[in-house]
């Protein structure tokens, strides 16, 4: 199957839109912890409320499962065998931005090397798949 650039385009949009959105999950999480019921139940049903009611959860959550959606519908035009890796791997880069950006634990050099690999393992992938012709069946 050939890739065209437009399924590449959603598979980026996938990455960010999980990528974002995961430290922002995080942290609209903070104080989960400090909920408290007698029951496993009543645990389970009092932190499923705090987190549907807490809007800093909520909103990147929802975000996140945009991503979901539109990567199901990415998964129709695009080839499996790079659809995932770029997806997922990405995921990890856009990580790891989102939470500098937003103060997390400063990265070593190690983390930034791994992320210019990820960059171009990804760049080097999507290059193979758009440059391959077209497969026929005999």
């Amino acid at each position: 199957m050939a890739v065209t650039i437009e399924s590449l385009v959603y598979l980026v949009i996938v990455a960010l839109l999980w990528g974002a959105t995961n430290p922002l999950i995080k942290k609209g999480s903070q104080g989960l912890d400090s909920v408290k019921a007698a029951t496993p139940w009543g645990q389970f049903a009092k932190e499923i409320i705090f987190l549907v009611t807490n809007l800093k959860y909520i909103i990147p959550f929802l975000f996140n499962q945009c991503g979901s959606v539109l990567y199901f519908l990415a998964l129709q035009n695009a080839d499996l065998s790079l659809a995932v890796p770029v997806a997922n791997s990405l995921t990890f880069v856009f990580t790891g931005v989102t939470g500098w950006i937003l103060g997390e634990e400063k990265s070593h050099m190690i983390t930034y090397v791994g992320m210019i690999l990820i960059l171009a393992g990804t760049t080097l992938c999507c290059l193979d798949k758009l440059d391959a012709p077209e497969e026929t069946l005999n």
